[in-house]
């Protein structure tokens, strides 16, 4: 009997020992800080600081209870596809004064529901996927970029929360017209202009250039064929009159029998 209680107690302290260390290797993985970064905890938070820490990409091993992560101010120059899908938790998110070129589709999922404030300001963006920010609810800031103004980001912009305070500083630094280059996209936006209008007829016009320029191929064949033809045609008939005449040459060889005789 004493045996099997002390089988029994055993057992219930392997248990209770793979509890434990499976907690303290959760605890590990949430509470991990990447190198370089500075993570301070408050009331169950995480705030993780890694601005001016010349990183040239996102780290992989933030604290899954991160709740604002400090990433401006680097050489980061992509927001890589589920690149905070761990991140339940993250409200805020600052990715300002980077060199951004490019944000993948679902760079933000994940953390769809719970981001509140996501900056992307001072970066080199020209344009952005449809499927960039998903479902998104943050307030977004996107001022200093050299924005390319066309169709596709005008349906992006109009799904965002762009932030009241740096809405005006959105600017055009190309587009499709020239007349909109250097002036803000929403006064531009606002005051009735269309970009997709824009890409249609430019679309249009492509177009009837590509079939003209087929057209004219078809013309073009036509005529050679017709004129080589022609010529095929023309020296065959001077062949056929270079022939000697079948009844000239019958005649002639009867009068030269006839001569003879």
């Amino acid at each position: 009997m004493r045996m099997h209680r002390l089988a029994v107690d055993i057992s219930d302290m392997g248990v209770l020992l793979r509890g434990v260390m499976a907690l303290a290797l959760l605890s590990a993985t949430v509470c991990t800080c990447p190198k370089l970064c500075h993570c301070l905890e408050r009331g169950g938070q995480t705030s993780v600081q890694c601005s001016s820490r010349d990183l040239r990409a996102i780290p992989a091993d933030l604290p899954e209870d991160t709740v604002s992560l400090h990433l401006a101010s680097n050489r980061i120059t992509r927001v890589p596809s589920q690149a905070f899908v761990r991140l339940w938790r993250l409200q805020e998110l600052d990715l300002s004064g980077n060199a951004i070129e490019a944000v993948e589709e679902g760079a933000f999922q994940g953390v769809a529901e719970s981001l509140r404030a996501l900056d992307l300001s001072d970066n080199r963006l020209r344009t952005l996927p449809k499927e960039a920010f998903g479902r998104l609810r943050a307030k977004i800031s996107l001022s200093g970029n050299p924005w390319h103004c066309e169709c596709t980001l005008q349906e992006v912009l109009r799904e965002l929360r762009l932030d009241e305070h740096t809405v005006n500083e959105v600017s055009c630094h190309t587009a499709v017209r020239e007349e909109f280059a250097g002036r803000p996209i929403i006064q531009v936006l606002d005051s009735g202009v269309n970009f997709c209008s824009f890409q249609r007829k430019t679309t249009d016009v492509a177009m009837f250039v590509t079939m003209f320029g087929w057209f004219a191929m078809v013309i073009a064949y036509v005529v050679y064929y017709v004129r080589h033809n022609r010529e095929d045609a023309r020296r065959h008939l001077k062949y056929l009159k270079a022939l000697p005449n079948s009844s000239q040459s019958s005649s002639k060889d009867s009068d030269t029998a006839s001569t003879v005789l």
